[in-house]
């Protein structure tokens, strides 16, 4: 399987070539596309320079933050044009541990669209949250996982393969969510597409350098979005077609 990781990056010199490295080690044939947003502290550069230094390392260098769903998009637009098996999404801060990746995409060499990376299900981990936190984030969940019929633990994991032939299925334009919103939307467009989820215990730690990019923002933005979502699933169906590329 020919595995692209897409690895979103804003200021992030700082962690660029631990994360690297250890994506390296854990799945030695994969090819990585940092994509990165600008970076005023040479993200960019360095992550060049490793490609240099290590190959198969690329660089979609973008103007300005855009957003972490537009990010992930134009990340498995350029995997598709280039015929990968599989596109993975992580953040580059070491929240998501490269070391997982082989777990992570198993899943995909049998049979299944789409394998996420779950704290919620047993053996998934979340050392040194604080308790409102946690709270917020599985209470997310389930909120969503309810509303949306999802069926999925950790709808907001960040942390997960996609198969190619997902993701031509999907109307990767019509996904306009950013943040975690994003992650419930690709979510919500897999089951929607009928894509088969398995989700995989992970061990999800906070960002030891750099600063978080989490803000109240983004949870309003998610939490909208999903009753929007849900009310629209209840009373019509659901906008299948802004998901779903027509047959």
């Amino acid at each position: 399987m020919d595995v692209l990781v897409v690895l979103p990056t804003y200021n992030e010199a700082k962690n660029i070539d631990h994360v690297v490295r250890r994506i390296r080690h854990a799945l030695p044939a994969a090819t990585i596309l940092v994509v990165d947003d600008g970076s005023p502290d040479g993200t960019a550069d360095l992550a060049a320079d490793l490609g240099r230094e290590l190959g198969k390392i690329e660089v979609l260098r973008r103007s300005a933050k855009s957003g972490l769903g537009s990010a992930y998009r134009a990340g498995f637009a350029w995997g598709l044009e280039r015929g990968f098996d599989a596109c993975i999404e992580m953040d580059a801060d070491l929240s998501h541990e490269p070391e997982a990746l082989p777990e992570l995409v198993a899943p995909l060499e049998t049979g299944f669209d789409l394998s996420i990376g779950s704290r919620y299900i047993p053996g998934g981990v979340i050392p040194n949250w604080p308790w409102h936190r946690r709270l917020l984030s599985r209470g997310g969940n389930l909120y969503a996982s309810a509303l949306l019929d999802l069926n999925v633990a950790d709808s907001t994991a960040g942390f997960r393969a996609y198969s190619a032939d997902l993701l031509r299925r999907m109307d990767l334009e019509a996904i306009r969510a950013e943040g975690y919103g994003f992650q419930i939307e690709m979510t919500y467009a897999t089951r929607r597409a009928g894509g088969k989820v398995k989700e995989v215990p992970i061990r999800f730690v906070d960002r030891v350098e750099g600063e978080s990019k989490m803000s109240t923002s983004i949870v309003v933005e998610a939490l909208g979005l999903v009753t929007w979502w849900g009310l629209q699933r209840i009373f019509t169906g659901g906008p299948r077609s802004r998901h779903v590329v027509p047959t």
